[in-house]
């Protein structure tokens, strides 16, 4: 082993500021520039340059729910989810595609909403919002739509 055989080191090490000037960064400013904020020390990462943050504007928005989520979105299924995990003749209902699709109480609250993508080849009786495409294939691959609102 000769030294010019030797890896190659990748990292770089961490710069130590303000021990002196023989360092490099070290003696007067200490690698932070001249004058300003930044110089002078941390600023906190919500800071907005003075202005009243948004942390503090909230409780001036109006409105009872304010702080909730707005258009919680539904969960797409698809055709081919449907034909993949379930049976022919199979009840598809919300409970069920919690049970096999494996989705959490939390994220179930957004509900499900079959949609026409892919291909359905299996019967199904669908008990959850679909689109009007979807509703159409459905019953044209031998299933039932059943969802009443």
């Amino acid at each position: 082993m000769n030294l010019s055989n030797l890896p190659k080191t990748v990292e770089t090490g961490k710069k130590r500021l303000g021990r002196g000037y023989g360092s490099g960064v070290g003696g007067h400013t200490v690698g932070r520039g001249q004058k300003g904020q930044k110089t002078r020390g941390t600023m906190p990462l919500w800071f907005e340059g003075g202005q009243l943050p948004i942390i503090r504007r909230t409780p001036f928005i109006k409105g009872k729910h304010r702080f909730q989520v707005i258009n919680l979105q539904p969960i797409t299924v698809n055709f081919d989810i449907l034909t993949k995990y379930f049976e022919d003749k199979a009840v598809i209902d919300s409970a069920s595609l919690i049970k096999t699709l494996k989705i959490s109480d939390k994220e179930a609250k957004r509900g499900f909403k079959i949609i026409r993508t892919g291909k359905l080849e299996k019967a199904l009786e669908v008990n959850v919002p679909a689109t009007a495409g979807a509703i159409k294939a459905i019953e044209t691959a031998g299933g039932k739509y059943t969802f009443s609102k």
